[in-house]
């Protein structure tokens, strides 16, 4: 019998082969935002070593969107022809090229306009954002749209939001982050307004037989913070909107928040949106060993697992992950004399 962590998850017509999904990793190698060699090779060898769903890092929907100058961006056609190959080789692997689009805000490390939902600084380290006006941040759904049209064309099956780790979204949604006193502010409601009119006007745009990921922090690890209470709420939201997959993760708004990082401890997060909600959800965080992914999957408190530091060190681990579980790994065949008995 095959394993739970290589049966396949169909996510609208999305099928995903099994359930290992790499992480996005930001790779700080690209050139005015540009993809470039490293990138394809570097995705590639995810596809190549077995993994069912490659995800392509943060990617700003806007070059100030970006966390650093060597971070990728995604709003113009030069940004979008490079990404034409790697999508093209990560599918000629039976694997499926995901893209995560992404606006750092206060976060951003360039010297360009940085913004956010209020004048607050994410540490001393980071300069001081201006408050966006409440007519730019409506524009901004309209900038991860624009995005997710040169994503089609470029040949990516699935995208992702980023709310996560700190950046834009994350921003709006985290009471310590969020001053703001219009719409945007304030109340649960309006703090999840931006990051809402985003997942829905992704999700109207996207094909509807195409997958939409978000991926949230389901805490802030900080008291009076974003919490696992609030993550639920948002998510009951995200499903209406028919957002398919919650891509769960914690932390990055909160610059000396304490967090008891360990082996899986973002997966009782994962498990409680799952349960809660009724909604696909992925496990992330030092998920190293190919049992205790196993054991995730069987209990029922994820779907899928999303790989990062380990798929760095070990690209090809899903195959070592099959022969410790008993199944048969799906090994190039340009590499399989690697792996016949003497």
């Amino acid at each position: 019998m095959s394993s739970m962590l290589f049966s396949p998850l169909k996510i609208r017509e999305t099928l995903l082969k099994n359930r290992i999904i790499v992480s996005p990793m930001c790779q700080y190698s690209a050139l005015e935002g540009v993809a470039n060699d490293w990138h394809l090779v570097h995705l590639g060898s995810r596809a190549v070593g077995g993994a069912s769903l490659v995800f392509v890092e943060a990617t700003g929907v806007v070059m100030e969107g970006r966390i650093s100058y060597g971070c990728l961006a995604l709003e113009n056609s030069t940004q979008k022809d490079a990404f034409i190959n790697i999508t093209k080789f990560i599918k000629s692997q039976n694997s499926i090229p995901g893209i995560q689009l992404s606006h750092s805000g206060r976060k951003g490390e360039g010297e360009w306009d940085i913004y956010g939902p209020s004048a607050v600084a994410f540490s001393d380290r980071y300069k001081t954002p201006r408050a966006l006006e409440t007519k730019e941040i409506y524009a901004l759904a309209d900038k991860f749209v624009q995005s997710a049209k040169l994503a089609l064309e470029a040949g990516f099956e699935v995208i992702e939001a980023h709310m996560a780790h700190g950046y834009l979204m994350h921003q709006f949604l985290s009471p310590l982050s969020n001053f703001r006193t219009d719409e945007f502010g304030g109340s649960l409601e309006n703090r999840m307004r931006l990051p809402l009119l985003v997942a829905k006007a992704l999700r109207d745009f996207w094909p509807s037989d195409k997958a939409v990921f978000v991926r949230i922090s389901a805490t802030d690890w900080t008291e009076g913070g974003w919490d696992l209470n609030q993550s639920i709420i948002l998510c009951r939201e995200l499903k209406k909107i028919g957002i398919d997959f919650i891509d769960v993760s914690t932390g990055g708004n909160v610059a000396k928040a304490s967090i008891p990082v360990g082996p899986g401890y973002q997966v009782k997060f994962a498990s409680e949106i799952k349960k809660e909600v009724g909604i696909l959800t992925g496990a992330v965080g030092m998920i190293t060993e190919a049992k205790f992914a196993e054991e995730i999957l069987i209990n029922e408190k994820a779907d899928a697992i999303l790989f990062a530091h380990e798929l760095l060190r070990e690209p090809y681990w899903p195959i070592k992950a099959a022969l410790e579980l008993g199944d048969s790994p799906a090994i190039p065949k340009q590499y399989e004399r690697a792996y016949l008995k003497s």
